[in-house]
């Protein structure tokens, strides 16, 4: 196996601190409330008497705990949506909370949701619309600039540490009928300032977009891809230009390979660590609408997307919008439950294993997982074939395989193929190209003694950081 110039040289691109912290996090909510919840919108038009923000029941706690009991390790939380409504008391604007009957004009969602993810152990992130169709200074150019820096710095100086800023690309006309042009690189400079730990996502240089709302994920996703991907215009230019339920669901079939080594020919120079992340919603609609109450996706569904997000080298993102008196529908919270029960179950299910490798120390590889191993397993150079074998204690049904690259060192793997043996005899299970953090293979349950992973292709000497076997549901 040998790498080559070429390999060596996409194996040297790294992700940053705040890149592997977000990788770790694997899969987090998204809460869209707003103006919108209490107008049974998706896109508000901005204007709304703020006397119709008054959620009667609101419970910041409620949410979080539903959020936590699907497993997810963060919230985002809508701040303010494209209409320009405020869900904290903005200095730039009386279009908030503050100008609302809510709390008597004294509340703060955007704290309540900070600091009830701080009692159950969650991270904070906010989402902070670039378009504003309230605010009259949009379209001017460096005036609308300083407004939208004014409201990113009060989210990022008065809530506590902040994992994420997450940055949407819509970009429509204004009340004066005058497009912005977002000056996207001193938005970045403030969070950097404010927020060094925090990620910046989609309109940003440190998370992609998948390129789709549906949840869908690449074949293989890799992390290594040209700097142009990082264009956030390019990605506002893809992104939702429409009030309507179409888009949330649109798969496109291009871009489907953005890192293979075909890929990337020619841009060797001039590549970026910028890693996917999977976005959806529970529902149909971003908001919450009373009609979509019985179209809360089953959890079979929401898992099949979880496994292949947090499977596919990605963070997996899932939306879960509040109702209009607060709280989130029971229908959610049904769904979110179950799907934490589905996942502790997949990972409740790793076989124990001896491990086994062609050359170099397995570490502590084949228990790390759900984790990645503090002694990663790294193969001498000269090992034209490294392979990892797991060695059962008896027959196992096997239906899933895991395995993740310690892309502290980059991602290397180009091929890996996973082979299963019952009474003497070798079968292929899966085989795939991209590894990245993390990745699962499912295929139908087969009964097997030992497992062997086997990287057949790889940019560089590959670092494994988990390798698990997953037995079949019982």
């Amino acid at each position: 196996m040998s790498a080559g110039a070429s390999g060596r040289t996409l194996a040297q691109v790294r992700p940053s601190a705040r890149q592997l912290a977000w990788q770790e996090m694997e899969f987090y909510g998204f809460i869209h409330f707003g103006m919108n919840t209490m107008t049974d919108r998706e896109w508000g038009e901005g204007h709304d008497d703020p006397a119709l923000f008054d959620p009667a029941d609101l419970d910041a706690d409620q949410w979080v705990r539903a959020l936590k009991s699907a497993g997810m390790t963060g919230v985002i939380l809508t701040c303010k949506h494209h209409d320009g409504f405020c869900l904290w008391p903005s200095d730039a604007t009386d279009y908030s909370v503050a100008s609302s009957p809510w709390r008597g004009g004294r509340g703060d969602i955007v704290a309540e949701v900070a600091d009830a993810a701080r009692r159950h152990g969650l991270k904070f992130g906010v989402y902070l619309s670039p378009w504003d169709r309230t605010e009259a200074s949009y379209g001017s150019g460096t005036g609308y600039d300083d407004f939208y820096i004014a409201q990113l710095t009060e989210l990022l100086t008065r809530y506590g540490p902040v994992f994420s800023v997450w940055l949407d690309g819509a970009n429509g006309e204004g009340p004066n009928g005058k497009r912005q042009v977002y000056d996207w690189e001193r938005y970045y400079a403030v969070v950097r300032e404010l927020q060094p730990d925090a990620v910046i996502n989609v309109c940003g240089p440190d998370v992609r977009w998948c390129g789709n709302e549906a949840g869908d994920t690449r074949p293989d996703e890799w992390s290594v891809v040209p700097r142009s991907l990082q264009d956030a215009e390019r990605t506002a230019s893809r992104s939702q230009q429409a009030d309507d339920g179409t888009f949330a669901r649109l798969v496109r079939s291009d871009e489907r390979d953005l890192g293979s080594r075909a890929a990337l020919a020619g841009h060797e120079s001039d590549l970026v660590w910028y890693p996917a992340e999977v976005n959806t919603s529970i529902r149909p609609g971003w908001f919450h609408h009373t009609a979509e109450d019985t179209e809360v996706r089953p959890v079979d569904e929401l898992f099949t997307i979880y496994r292949r997000a947090v499977g596919g080298n990605s963070c997996f993102l899932l939306n879960v919008p509040p109702a209009r008196d607060g709280r989130l529908h029971d229908a959610d919270v049904a769904a979110l439950t179950a799907l934490g029960q589905r996942i502790e179950d997949f990972r409740s299910r790793r076989i124990e294993a001896t491990a086994a490798v062609t050359s170099g120390t397995p570490g502590d590889v084949a228990t790390a997982w759900p984790g990645r191993a503090r002694t990663p397993w790294r193969p001498e150079a000269a090992d034209a074939r490294p392979a990892l074998t797991l060695e059962f204690t008896g027959t196992r049904t096997v239906e899933a395989v895991v395995l993740g690259e310690d892309i502290t060192q980059g991602q290397r793997i180009e091929h890996v193929v996973v082979r299963g043996r019952h009474n003497g005899e070798w079968t292929t299970l899966a085989e795939a190209n991209a590894v990245g953090h993390q990745r699962i293979l499912v295929f139908p349950p087969t009964e097997a003694d030992t497992i062997v992973f086997e990287v057949t292709q790889a940019r560089d000497t590959p670092v494994l950081a988990r390798a698990a076997a997953i037995g079949a549901a019982s």
